[in-house]
Order: structure tokens, then C-alpha cells, then sequence
């Protein structure tokens, strides 16, 4: 079976001690492998479980550890405690380990076979204590993980793992993710700004500039062929406007948008970046905000953040990842005006030109309109509805001494009506628990105004990646009061100033 993360690997790694007998510690062998395989087959897990063989000495999970940090292909680990595995073996292991974990409370066995039952089989399934010896020795550590509880045969339980396992690749690419700023962010606003060092140290991303023009010529570098040859992909793609249809009066303008596409992932490319911001501010020698190769990238896997905002980009790559192989898709967002009516109060998303195609099923439209900032050429961009149904909106702030995640669980849905005068792609939506206590939750935790919209994944996997990063996060759902909110920002200020020192 194809995972969605073929190149990427979990290890499992099984706790037990010599006091058995090597007749004991074959079984577990023979049983933890088998539990592996079970995970690795599980269709909702969408990365190879690797097994390795089993952990019987503090030296040995020390070294297994190490070898999981430096391992390129692991991007976490899966621990179990098959019998009795004293925990003061893991102290070096587990204080050393780097790698995203999962606790999984299981056994081989569903049920008990209660007329065979001796102490044999008492001494080999030992997880219903050994695992509370492990849950110890992680608390007392302070050590990060997710602990998942019941027998792998059970679907419910592979779909933890599988979430979880999400979450660790969405960090294990926020580790590799060079991100490419073409300019500033906005000038006056205070949101986009952040401490990209923190940044670096807490996700892993590595945050840097380069001058506008410097991707103006690699823009100028496309060469004619290329820019029609893209052009002929954008027909067979989109509903392409008359007016930028060869022969149509706005047809140089199409051919521009391909050259701005052709530049920038040749630029990005060349860089190894694989999330980037623009800004209408700082346009240097490009003719045309770039709307269509933005929205394009986007769709490709693409973290990006308008008006310079790196972190929302971090957040849009970790989605696109999280994601991978779920249908639905991932996007820029921003909270753009309200249908505010007593019982059918509504947020409409959007922005000047930079919602991902990823999440339409429809054909787009291709359309050129004038942006009214920016003082460019008119841009083109796909202009579409966003599909109907479940979501969650995320936001990344800068907290002063942490990053703070925002996510508030919606429910996408079709506009009340047309919007033939809206030019640009939008997404519609009911937020939980209702509009009210979610827009003064979202203003009182301070979230940002830019978020990123996902469709593929939900709350669970954003949880999971925010434990591993040790970061923040407020959810915002249908459970969600406006005092326990509240309340809740001020535990958190609390305990995360504490948690740092002084």
C-alpha cells in the first residue's frame, strides 16, 4: 500500500529487560512486530512503522535515541512496553531524545482468554503496568509525547497514531523549511512581525530576505517558450477570461503572470525554499502583483504569507504537509467582512489575490481585474468559491516570549448568494461555537488577522503539532465560553512565563 510519506519512516521501539528468559523476549519480539506491522498496514497512518528490535538496557535506548535524532527518514517514534521495562532504563534515552513521541498503551492480545490464563502469560503481557512505569518516568522528565490507549486492531486507535504521525511530519518540515522573503512585511502593522531567531530555535525555519529584483530577474530570465507553453496549461486548466485568451486585448498580461510564476520557482528552486512572502509595498521591477503564480505554488505545496508575513507561511507549509494525500486543500486566509444578521451570522474569507486552489473541486475562473494598491498593472488570478464543508482556521502570533496558536473550528459553506462583483477566490464560513464568542475569543487571545485554512485536516492534528512544538494553542470550538476562554488565556500566561524561568 503507497504512503503519503513514502520517504519518511516511525520507528517502533519495544520495552522490556533481560529478567524474562530469552523464551520470553522471542515472544515479545514476535508480538511487538506484529503490532508494528499492524500500524504500518493501517490505512489512516500514512507513513512506514518501522520495527526495531527490542530495548533492553539504558545503553541500548540511549543509542536508539540518538540514532533517531540523526536519522534523516524518522519523524518520530513509537514506544511500547510490552512487559515490565523499568523506566529508570529510558532516563538517558528519554532525556536525549529529540524526535516527535507516541506513548502507545497496548497489548498483543484483545481479550483475555480467561481459562488458559497462567503466569506465563501474566509475566509476557505485562503493558497494563509496565506502560504506567513508562507514563511515570515521561511525567516526571517533563517529556512531550501523545499517549494513545486501546488494541491496534481498532480503527479508532490507528487514526490517533495516523494524526499524530501528521503532526510529526508537519514539524519534521518546519525543520527543513527555508522560507524566502521578496521584501519586507507591511509597514505599520504590528501582527506580521515576529522574532524570526525564535522562530528558527522553537519550528526550525529558517527565515531570510532577498531584493524584489533579484526575482524580478530571474521573472525577465523565462524565456518565450516557456511562458507559452504555461499559458497553454492555464487553458486546458482554467476558464480562461476572452480578454486573456490569445488574441484577446489582456493577453500580455496572462503571459506576464506565467513569467512571475516561471521566476519564482526557478528562484525558489535554486534557493531550496519551499514557503516564501510577498508584498504589495515592495514590488521593485515586477509589473503586476503576483496573484496566479502565488495561487499556483500554493496548490504545489507552497507555504506563503502576504504583506511579508513569514509566519503564517510556516503555518501554510506545515498545513500543506500535514495534509499530504487527504482530499481538500490548505490556503492563505484572512478574515475579510461578516454577514452580521441575527441567526445567520457568517465570516467571508479572502484576500487581494492569494487564496490556494487547493480548495475547489470546481474549475476556477482565470480572470484579470484591477487591484487598487500596489500601483501596478491590473494582476491575474483563479477566482473561485471554496468547497462546502468541515475546516479549522489557524493563526500564529508573536507573544513576546512565545509563539501563540489560535485555531477556531469551522463549518465552510456555500455563499448565501452569488458574488458576481468579487474578483477574487473566497471561502465562506460558520465559526464554532457562534459568531460572537468566536470573533471576541479570536480578539481576545490576540490572533492574528491573516490565519490558514484547512480542509484536510482538523483541530486534532493542529493539537498534536503544537504539543510537539511545546507552543501554545487556544481552541476555539463548539465546547468554547467566552469566560472560560478568557480564563484560560490567563492559566496559559501563567504557566508558559513560569515554564521558561526567570
Amino acid at each position: 500500500m503507497s504512503k503519503a510519506f513514502a520517504d519518511r519512516e516511525v520507528w517502533f521501539l519495544t520495552g522490556s529487560q533481560d529478567l524474562y528468559g530469552e523464551d520470553t523476549l522471542r515472544q515479545v519480539a514476535e508480538q511487538s512486530q506484529a503490532i508494528a506491522r499492524a500500524i504500518s498496514e493501517a490505512d489512516q497512518v500514512p507513513v512506514k512503522v518501522i520495527w526495531k528490535p527490542v530495548l533492553k538496557s539504558s545503553d541500548a535506548i540511549r543509542r536508539m535515541a540518538l540514532e533517531a535524532n540523526s536519522s534523516d527518514a524518522c519523524i518520530g517514534v513509537i514506544a511500547w512496553m510490552h512487559t515490565f521495562s523499568p523506566a529508570k532504563m529510558w532516563i538517558a534515552g528519554l532525556d536525549a531524545l529529540r524526535t516527535p513521541l507516541l506513548h502507545l498503551h497496548t497489548q498483543a492480545n484483545v481479550e483475555l482468554p480467561w481459562a488458559t490464563i497462567d503466569m506465563d502469560f501474566m509475566n509476557l503481557n505485562q503493558a497494563a503496568h509496565g506502560d504506567r512505569e513508562f507514563g511515570y518516568i515521561q511525567s516526571r522528565l517533563g517529556v512531550a509525547r501523545k499517549t494513545v490507549v486501546g488494541h491496534v486492531s481498532n480503527p479508532a486507535v490507528t487514526a490517533k497514531i495516523g494524526t499524530w504521525a501528521r503532526a510529526a511530519a508537519g514539524w519534521s518540515a518546519t525543520h527543513e523549511l527555508k522560507l524566502a522573503r521578496f521584501g519586507d512585511n507591511m509597514r505599520n502593522v504590528a501582527v506580521t512581525e515576529g522574532d524570526k531567531t525564535e522562530a528558527e530555535l522553537r519550528f526550525g525555519v529558517s527565515v531570510n530576505t532577498w531584493g524584489v529584483n533579484d526575482l524580478v530577474e530571474a521573472v525577465d530570465a523565462a524565456t518565450d517558450a516557456e511562458v507559452g507553453a504555461l499559458v497553454d496549461e492555464y487553458e486546458d486548466l482554467y476558464d480562461v477570461a476572452a480578454e486573456l485568451r490569445v488574441g484577446g486585448d489582456r493577453h500580455d498580461s496572462l503571459r506576464y503572470g506565467a513569467r512571475i510564476e516561471l521566476g519564482l520557482r526557478s528562484f525558489l528552486e535554486g534557493l531550496g525554499a519551499t514557503a516564501f512572502t510577498t508584498s504589495f509595498e515592495d514590488l521593485g521591477g515586477l509589473r503586476q502583483l503576483p496573484g496566479l503564480a502565488v495561487q499556483r505554488l500554493m496548490a504545489d505545496g507552497y507555504g506563503f504569507g502576504a504583506e511579508g508575513d513569514w509566519k503564517t507561511a510556516v503555518l501554510v507549509r506545515a498545513a500543506k504537509v500535514m495534509g499530504t494525500g487527504l482530499p481538500g486543500g490548505a490556503s492563505l486566509m484572512e478574515d475579510y467582512t461578516y454577514n452580521m444578521v441575527p441567526g445567520s451570522e457568517l465570516i467571508l474569507g479572502a484576500h487581494m489575490l492569494e487564496v490556494c486552489p487547493s480548495l475547489t473541486t470546481s474549475r476556477p475562473t482565470l480572470e484579470v481585474h484591477p487591484l487598487g494598491i500596489g500601483g501596478r498593472e491590473d494582476p491575474v488570478r483563479l477566482v473561485f468559491d471554496t468547497d462546502a464543508g468541515p475546516g479549522v482556521v489557524v493563526a500564529m502570533s508573536d507573544m513576546r516570549e512565545r509563539f501563540r496558536l489560535t485555531a477556531n473550528v469551522v463549518e465552510v459553506v456555500p455563499p448565501l448568494e452569488e458574488l458576481p462583483k468579487l474578483p477574487v477566490a473566497r471561502a465562506v464560513w460558520k465559526p464554532e461555537p457562534d459568531f460572537a464568542t468566536s470573533a471576541e475569543a479570536w480578539l481576545t487571545a490576540g490572533a492574528a488577522h491573516h490565519s490558514v485554512l484547512s480542509t484536510q485536516v482538523g483541530i486534532e492534528v493542529f493539537a498534536d503539532f503544537a504539543d510537539i512544538a511545546r507552543t501554545e494553542l487556544l481552541v476555539i470550538d463548539a465546547d468554547t465560553t467566552s469566560r472560560g476562554f478568557a480564563r484560560e488565556i490567563r492559566w496559559n500566561q501563567a504557566y508558559y512565563r513560569l515554564a521558561q524561568g526567570f
